[in-house]
């Protein structure tokens, strides 16, 4: 028999491993008993292929200061990425980020005379690796599989790299699986089946170290024997750029401008050793760890001679510092509750019709969030499950069902964000919309917009915008080989075809000619914070005005399609056409063509609905214009 599926938790900060048989849902130590594998990677030189060697985990946390150039931490936030998308915390990094292939984000490292780049999914495969053959350890056999949990917003990027970090670390991914929808798991493993016969639904805010995600969740338990527990994803939001990390550059900010201060310099103008760096991020971090369980944490850094950086900081001016970054989880919150359509209420006047909140990961432990969040819901958080635990074992437990180890349970999963195929004009024809479970499937028909036309581009984009400058391109491919045929003949048809892993896999036949294409769309890069609040908030915004141009374009591509055919037929028939018939036929068409030639001007410039008039009324008045070409077609027939 081959080895259980085990369930990881490959974190910005910390990763970890669980199993869940038998005996339960269980973290995996190390040899030393501890849970958490800091997500950290140093590189050393070495003279046995391929040339270097690592130290990963507690170890290269440690001595992080030491090796600042050598040492990887955070790698996540890269992943799926380019150097633009990071730019903002590339000088809070102590390791050199560069551009690679497709301009996506490579860690440069500098390893005796010579230097070597890396990938981010490279690094977290050193992570994935070390938990692998911690848990090949504890069980005692080889462990090859995995289930292995994301951010609910990594797009299909970020998760397509996690895939290939997997791979690269031995490990078969048979499952991608969102952060929150894992905690929900591990939070219904303390649910009495039968104990009640109604649903439950669960809110569940995950802020962890680099990213930000909630969920809104239905838990159905089983009543009777040989039912199903259903895990329902309502609907799901969040940042994939916020997180404790954030907080950390905020008080690293903070040093320096004192530093510089005590210093007597500009602040802009110091320039800070990779070792500093270091040393300011891991002293952020502990400050923000000793706030959390005490009401002010000393600060002492000797800034070398006899001067010396001291300062007291409380629990007060940390929140103050924090605070903007809380209120983006709360925003995004408010707008999770309002797509599961649950009826927000206003929490003056009442809670929001949740049954629980389960906070995740180890920002949570910061004493603002948990009481923002609990005002905001009216529900004391539920912390009963270890934050930086409970997404591991409720991986643990989904590898289970996949293992067919436990049975029983079924998990129904969302996808963040709409995708869609670009139209002629700019617009997004959206397939698969936002929140929609997962597996995903759509189907659509698309044509030609030119005479003769041998070939069609396909443009993937993701976004909740009407056009496609406004939505992120995910990818595109030809398919090539048709036969010339009329515009609007070409009968093209595109599919979807979302997995259970939240991976996008697109194909399109032109029916008539056989011809097929298909792409697994592995977009260059990973959505920024700025993009996903962007994407939220102008989706609302600009609704109005989207769906007004996109309407133009789309009367725009068709009517252009009704004067060729209709201009055609009328040149070679007008002469059969009674005078007065001939005449208003003749004003309609060039009514329209003016309308089409103003709107491809100036589309704000047209009234939609007057628009869409001439075009139909164009339509019913050639059907006397069609009777005769009919009539002729079939007499010289």
């Amino acid at each position: 028999m081959p080895a259980p599926i085990v369930g990881i938790d490959l974190g910005t900060t910390n990763s970890l491993v669980a199993i869940a048989d038998r005996a339960g849902a269980r973290i995996i130590p190390d040899g030393h008993g501890r849970a958490l594998l800091p997500s950290v990677v140093r590189y050393e030189p070495s003279d046995q292929p391929p040339g270097y060697a690592t130290v990963v985990g507690h170890d290269a946390k440690e001595a992080a200061p030491d090796f600042p150039l050598q040492t990887v931490s955070s790698v996540k936030r890269l992943m799926g990425r380019s150097v633009r998308d990071a730019a903002p915390d590339l000088r809070f990094l102590s390791y050199q980020v560069i551009a690679g292939e497709r301009d996506t984000a490579r860690v440069r490292v500098p390893l005796g005379q010579d230097e070597i780049t890396f990938s981010p999914e490279e690094v977290s495969a050193q992570v994935l690796a070390r938990l692998r053959a911690q848990a090949s350890r504890a069980l005692g056999e080889e462990v090859t599989r995995a289930v292995v949990t994301v951010p609910a917003y990594f797009d299909d990027a970020q998760r397509q790299a996690t895939r290939t970090a997997g791979r690269l670390a031995g490990l078969e991914v048979v499952r991608i699986v969102p952060e929150p929808t894992a905690a929900a798991l591990a939070y219904g493993l303390g649910l009495p089946r039968g104990a009640n016969d109604r649903p439950t639904t669960v809110v569940v805010y995950d802020l962890g170290g680099g990213t930000f995600d909630v969920s809104v969740l239905r838990l159905t338990p089983a009543t009777q024997p040989g039912e199903t527990f259903f895990f329902q994803v309502l609907a799901t939001g969040g940042d994939t750029h916020l997180g404790g990390d954030d907080a950390d550059h905020l008080l690293v900010d903070l040093f320096r401008r004192e530093i510089a201060n005590v210093l007597g310099v500009e602040a802009a103008a110091m320039e800070l050793p990779p070792g500093v760096r270091r040393q300011l991020v891991g002293l952020a971090e502990s400050v923000k760890i000793r706030l959390s369980e005490h009401e002010e944490a000393r600060v002492d850094v000797a800034l070398g001679g006899d001067r010396r950086y001291q300062r007291t900081l409380t629990r007060s001016e940390f929140e103050a510092l924090v605070a903007p970054l809380v209120d983006r989880t709360i925003r995004i919150c408010e707008q999770v509750v309002r797509d599961a359509d649950m009826g927000w209420h206003d929490p003056s006047s009442g809670r929001a019709p949740v049954d629980a909140v389960i906070m995740v990961g180890g920002s949570t432990r910061i004493p603002l969030v948990r009481r923002r969040v609990g005002e905001l819901f009216g529900l004391e958080p539920y912390t009963a499950l270890d934050p930086d635990q409970v997404v591991a074992l409720g991986a643990s437990v989904l590898a289970s069902v996949l293992d067919r180890r436990s049975t029983g349970t079924l998990l129904l999963d969302v996808i963040p964000l709409s995708l869609g195929v670009e139209t002629v004009g700019g617009a997004v024809a959206k397939l698969i919309t936002a929140n929609s479970t997962i597996p995903a499937r759509a189907t659509e028909m698309f044509s030609t917009s030119v005479d003769g036309q041998t070939s069609i581009r396909l443009t993937i984009y993701q976004g909740e915008r009407e056009m496609a400058a406004d939505c992120r391109k995910l990818g595109e491919f030809h398919l090539r080989g048709l036969p010339p045929m009329p515009a609007g003949i070409p009968q093209l048809e595109v599919q979807f075809l979302v997995d259970a892993n939240g991976v996008l896999n697109v194909s399109a036949q032109e029916r008539r000619s056989g011809k097929r294409a298909a792409l697994q769309v592995v977009p260059n890069h990973g959505l920024t914070s700025d993009e996903v609040e962007r994407i939220e908030r102008d989706s609302l915004h600009h609704a109005r005005e989207d769906m007004a141009r996109h309407r133009v374009v789309d009367l725009i591509v068709n009517s252009r399609l009704d004067l060729k055919w209709i201009g055609e037929r009328f040149e070679k028939f007008e002469g059969e056409l009674e005078p007065a018939y001939r005449d208003d036929l003749r004003a309609r068409i060039e009514g329209l063509r003016e309308m089409v030639k103003q709107a491809e001007s100036d589309w704000q410039s047209v009234d939609p609905n007057a628009f869409y008039r001439a075009k139909h009324e164009l339509d019913q008045a050639s059907i006397r214009l069609q009777e005769v070409s009919i009539a002729r077609s079939l007499r010289e027939g």
